[in-house]
């Protein structure tokens, strides 16, 4: 099982708390010391299992036009609705766009993934709340690093990695300027959190609310034609 190295520094410290606690319960008593060894272990191995990062690739024959989920998770709604605030450079941003939210729970791979290839042009990290990543206001006032880019085409993609309750570290490893390529690794949230994609006007989208995704490899919808 590969693990995200975002993951190590959560960890190595998770781990050896585990270790030692049952260590100094050995002190004073060997049967606490193999009560509290158990969950220990249990809670090693999931912390272990919470970073996997598994190999992704986009399903064969998909051509350009194809959006791909940037996260693991559950759709929890399809709607319409502005760019984030601090993307918006002049009031032709102000126009409400598909949207597409995905909510990760703690059981979710976490690694995040690009959803069509071409190059950023804009990145925005916004600290916030940490309001639960399944309400709406999530979206506004928690924090988060949201991402514009375009596709070869000339068409403007934009995605949002949002902290939840739980997560309080957002990664991400892009850079403006930068060529990516469709489901390329950028980053992660730790523990529970949302994701947001942004189509421009004219795109199809293919999933509806309470459908799973797959980072990478689930197809979210189709651009509109290239001009």
């Amino acid at each position: 099982m590969r693990i995200a190295p975002e993951g190590w520094v959560v960890i190595v410290p998770f781990a050896l708390v585990c270790l030692v606690l049952p260590g100094l319960a050995g002190l004073v008593s060997p049967w606490l010391a193999g009560v509290l060894g158990l969950p220990a272990l249990l809670l090693i191995f999931w912390a272990l299992w919470f970073f996997r990062d598994p190999h992704r690739e986009p399903p064969a024959g998909t051509g350009p036009d194809v959006v791909i989920s940037p996260a693991d998770g559950k759709v929890l709604k399809v709607d319409m609705a502005p760019l984030p605030k601090e993307l918006r450079t002049g009031d032709a941003d102000n126009q409400p766009l598909p949207r597409v939210s995905i909510f990760l729970n703690l059981l979710n791979v976490h690694v995040n993934r690009t959803p069509v290839a071409g190059k950023i042009e804009k990145i925005v990290y916004t600290p916030g709340k940490f309001f639960n990543a399944s309400l709406d206001k999530a979206s506004e006032f928690n924090e988060r690093s949201a991402v514009l880019m375009s596709d070869p085409a000339g068409r403007k993609v934009a995605f949002s990695q949002i902290a939840g309750l739980v997560a309080r570290r957002i990664v991400n490893h892009l850079r403006e300027g930068q060529s990516v390529q469709r489901a390329e690794r950028f980053g992660l949230i730790r523990f529970g959190s949302r994701a947001e994609i942004y189509f421009p006007p004219g795109s199809q989208i293919s999933v509806k609310p309470g459908d799973i995704t797959v980072a990478g490899v689930s197809t979210l919808g189709t651009l509109p034609p290239a001009r």
